[in-house]
């Protein structure tokens, strides 16, 4: 296949065009509220459990997302890649969000009772759209966007973390060198993949900026009565 053009990534490497293209949206998103009092360990804790609440509604639409990848992925090794990320997933970090929302004592009626907020609908969407796309550069647009922003402010934090642990292995789930090399190789694939669509890779990544923001704006939203986590 021939490689598209790329007049929007200039000299440099695509995935450092894409993020210095949305610099200002990423870095409001880094330096939230929301992320900066996780990394103070003063996040309310009704805040906390509205964000919990919605971020595990992803977990079967995420997982699907990390399922096309693996299927549209060049080599074997990437496969493998893909498929351990999924198991990293299913495995620690959704252990952590059940802890998590345990001790916030959000029951598991109150989590099916809790309606989806805008964002979150709007992250399903986008993971679902970019899935049925079959486009690996589009679906790596979104998956990268998920996991290298969140290493961007958990990497901020500074030491010593908070010493709840539902502050503080939130963001040591997203730092570390697994977390590191997981970030690395989702944007080596992205940039040495070939290229179909280039407008389309542009606005996945774009979507998933925005989204982040509103997904962290949501979390400090009143929830409707009688719904209240």
């Amino acid at each position: 296949m021939t490689r598209a053009p790329r007049p929007f990534f200039e000299d440099a490497a695509l995935t450092a065009s894409l993020r210095h293209q949305h610099a200002q949206a990423w870095e409001r998103a880094v330096g939230h509220r929301f992320v900066r009092e996780l990394h103070a360990g003063t996040v309310p804790d009704e805040v906390m459990a509205r964000y919990l609440v919605q971020d595990h509604r992803f977990l079967d639409a995420f997982l699907q997302l990390i399922g096309a990848a693996l299927a549209t992925a060049r080599t074997p090794a990437a496969r493998l890649r893909f498929a351990r990320f999924a198991g990293e997933v299913a495995g620690d970090e959704n252990t952590y969000f059940l802890r998590a929302l345990d001790a916030l004592g959000v029951s598991e009626e109150q989590r099916a009772q809790i309606p989806n907020t805008a964002p979150t609908d709007g992250f399903l969407d986008v993971f679902r759209e970019a899935a049925e796309t079959r486009d690996h550069a589009a679906i790596l647009a979104v998956l990268l966007v998920t996991e290298w922003l969140y290493l961007d402010w958990a990497t901020r934090a500074p030491a010593p973390l908070p010493e709840s642990f539902v502050h503080a292995e939130w963001i040591s789930l997203h730092d570390g060198p697994g977390f590191r090399d997981l970030v690395d190789f989702l944007r080596a694939e992205l940039d040495a993949a070939e290229i179909e669509d280039p407008e389309r890779v542009r606005s996945f990544f774009a979507r998933t900026v925005r989204l982040e923001n509103d997904f962290f704006d949501a979390a400090y939203e009143t929830a409707p009565e009688g719904a209240s986590a």
